[in-house]
């Protein structure tokens, strides 16, 4: 008896009901707090621009744990005084994204919200998940937080989770690959995990020499998926369109001219880290997106504008302007904003309809003890060892300007 989850990218996800570790994970996933992930886009607003990007933080925290499980057994089949910590690895990479809010990262952006906050608040205070980790030890909870914390005393166990070379990203790298139909995310998952080892002095997670190819193109992977998918300036503009639909839906509501029910009212009034647990719980992209249905047709002309465009894509257009000083930059956004202010249409308060936004992009940084190689020498950083990725630490950020097409042409010359 088990329970079996088919996944596009790992196959068949199967969960044994007689080994202890994975019938509590059946559980876990089994409670409301973690179904409610079915309702969370993994990428936000991204399938505005990449139309097959709506798979779910279910469906990655399942992936997840999947390659956690296929790491850590490897790696403890070799070192059996890891065993005890199986459950601890496999339920925080389980439960790692648990805290996110609607449309992801992108809540985090608008609302100033914190999933890892949440992920801490709802393991230990939502009594269905608590319970389940209470009764089958009773320092569970305590050593998850020592992992999202990256405090645990032996460091591979925290490292899988959450490192600069963890099952996280190997997930979400693939996963979003697939989804958006980006050529750039295709890893060699099978050479990376054989890669993978433990140092017994430093009980840390460390790579074998001969898998650092496999390595390398991991992190070029990450560089372009940031570069091209997760920074894609239609990505930035429908976060844009979206942040300022809510910024206006609660100026609105402060004059007490908004229709909007008690879960949305809460999270438009209140500190987004203070709600109550089953407020921040009861919030998913269905109920953000119903209420902007709603506000389509509301009384105030800004409103209505930001939440169509956002339905139904009419996005802001993006100009790259990082060639262009801060100052110059500066002075094309103020010409473009007199420009909109003089105009007859929602857009007149230009505030909303035009910005700056930049995007950061970068392969590789060193920090939480980057990636470490196992050689001859000892432990080697491995950008010491790589001329590759020693270029990949090196950020690389764009600048774009947003305004709406109905924008004079004209006044985007900045020779």
């Amino acid at each position: 008896m088990g329970r079996t989850y088919h996944d596009p990218l790992h196959g068949a996800i199967a969960l044994d009901q007689s080994d202890p570790v994975e019938a509590l994970l059946i559980r876990l996933i089994d409670t409301p707090a973690f179904q409610r992930l079915r309702r969370i886009r993994q990428l936000g607003p991204a399938s505005l621009t990449f139309h097959g990007a709506e798979g779910s933080r279910f469906t990655h925290s399942l992936g997840v744990m999947a390659i956690a499980r296929r790491a850590f057994d490897r790696i403890a089949h070799r070192y059996p005084l890891l065993k005890p910590y199986r459950a601890t690895v496999l339920c925080a990479a389980l439960l790692h994204d648990i805290g996110h809010g609607p449309f992801s990262h992108t809540c985090e952006d608008i609302f100033g919200c914190h999933h890892e906050y949440w992920t801490g608040r709802i393991l230990r205070e939502f009594a269905p998940l608590r319970q389940l980790l209470d009764e089958f030890e009773p320092d569970l909870l305590n050593q998850l937080q020592q992992v999202y914390q990256k405090q645990h005393p032996v460091p591979l166990v925290w490292q899988l989770v959450s490192s600069q070379l963890d099952c996280d990203r190997l997930d979400y790298l693939m996963r979003d690959s697939y989804f958006t139909g980006a050529s750039y995310g295709k890893l060699d998952l099978d050479r990376i995990l054989m890669a993978m080892s433990y140092d017994p002095v430093s009980q840390q997670l460390v790579v074998a020499r001969k898998g650092m190819a496999a390595i390398e193109h991991y992190l070029i992977v990450r560089y372009f998926m940031y570069a091209q998918v997760y920074n894609h300036p239609k990505n930035i503009s429908a976060a844009w369109v979206l942040e300022h639909a809510f910024k206006r839906a609660r100026e609105q509501l402060a004059l007490d001219n908004l229709q909007a029910d008690e879960v949305m009212t809460a999270w438009l009034q209140q500190d987004c880290n203070q709600l109550p647990l089953m407020q921040y719980l009861d919030a998913d992209d269905g109920v953000f997106v119903y209420h902007l249905h709603r506000w389509q047709r509301h009384g105030d002309r800004v409103l209505a504008d930001l939440c169509r465009r956002f339905l139904d894509r009419d996005l802001l257009k993006t100009l790259d302007i990082t060639h262009l000083e801060t100052a110059q930059q500066t002075q094309l956004l103020q010409r473009v904003q007199d420009w909109l202010a003089q105009t007859d249409q929602p857009h007149a308060q230009p505030q909303y309809y035009a910005g700056l936004r930049t995007a950061l992009s970068h392969g590789y940084t060193l920090y939480q003890r980057g990636i470490k190689l196992a050689t001859e020498m000892g432990l080697q950083e491995i950008s010491e060892q790589s001329p590759l990725v020693k270029t990949l630490i090196q950020p690389w950020q764009r600048t774009w300007l947003l305004y709406p097409r109905e924008l004079d042409p004209a006044l985007l010359v900045t020779a």
